[in-house]
């Protein structure tokens, strides 16, 4: 009898280790925002947002995984012909990818027709022109933001399109102002709700510049610097208007990760990061990554 209560003993603990060990994975929260980019240079459209992606994945143990955080595109002085924005960084975590921002349209010289924006998390906004209109990048790949607004064509006042945010695309050029960068969108992963990824404004010659997208993005100029996308939320730069005058840099992205307060998260050495307790949730904010191959390891 002893025999065999120390068979069954021996069987279910076997059992018991199985199952166990099966559990190799456990859900994380995140949210993922790339770096935002710059508006154009020349009577600019404003800068795109960067992807903004908020969802939850399965992580295992032991795994680990790559994580960068996206840069935002830099804002340029004024030239004749005038570029594009500086389109933003990707950022990763795992197979998750938010694309960089696109950069805002330009206005190139006279008599040409300008840029659109570039394609992005979401798109910049058109340039001015003289006579064809400068439509707003489109947001690619979908899903992550909206596409930028288009431009004004014709003669004075020159005006551009805001750029794209997660929460709504750019504003469009209409009457004597350029258009308004489009608003962000909100996460409550950190215990209280901070938007992210906003649009950056146009920059116009004359008239009325675009606003930063929910006074995160860059506000476009009529003449100076345009202004910034605000860091760590990912958001557009606004753009310039056309003499002395210079884009403005995208914000830089952002990477939240949320798992049970059981669980660990071990980062590589070149990782920027805090954590918080929030409920029953430990809560990291990446700031920064020095390389595109660092990684965390979950526990």
């Amino acid at each position: 009898m002893a025999l065999t209560h120390r068979r069954l003993h021996n069987m279910f603990g076997a059992l018991n280790f199985f199952f166990s060990g099966a559990k190799k994975s456990f859900p994380a929260s995140y949210l993922v925002v790339a770096g935002g980019a710059a508006g154009g240079n020349s009577i600019g459209g404003g800068g795109g947002a960067g992807g903004f992606i908020n969802n939850t994945l399965a992580v295992s143990f032991s795994t680990a995984y790559r994580i960068t955080v996206g840069a935002g595109g830099a804002g340029t002085a004024q030239t004749v012909p005038g570029v594009n924005g500086a389109s933003g960084s990707n950022s990763v975590l795992a197979y998750v990818i938010a694309s960089g921002g696109g950069g805002g349209g330009t206005y190139a010289v006279s008599g040409s027709t300008g840029s659109n924006g570039t394609s992005g998390g979401s798109g910049g906004g058109g340039g001015a022109s003289d006579s064809t209109l400068c439509t707003g990048g489109s947001a690619s790949p979908s899903g992550q933001g909206n596409a930028g607004g288009s431009g004004r064509n014709g003669t004075t006042p020159y005006l551009s399109g805001g750029g794209g945010g997660a929460g709504a695309v750019g504003g469009n050029a209409i009457g004597s102002a350029s258009g308004d960068g489009g608003a962000g969108s909100s996460s409550s992963i950190t215990g209280s709700s901070v938007t992210y990824a906003g649009g950056g404004g146009g920059g116009a010659l004359s008239g009325t510049a675009g606003a930063g997208g929910s006074s995160i993005g860059g506000a476009g100029t009529t003449g100076g610097s345009a202004g910034n996308g605000t860091a760590l939320t990912g958001s557009g730069g606004g753009g310039a208007a056309f003499t002395s005058s210079s884009s403005g840099s995208g914000g830089s992205g952002i990477i939240i990760i949320s798992i049970p307060s059981a669980r660990t998260a071990t980062f590589s050495g070149g990782v920027t990061q805090t954590s918080a307790t929030v409920g029953a949730n430990k809560v990291y904010t990446i700031t920064a990554t020095s390389t595109t191959s660092e990684t965390v390891t979950f526990s």
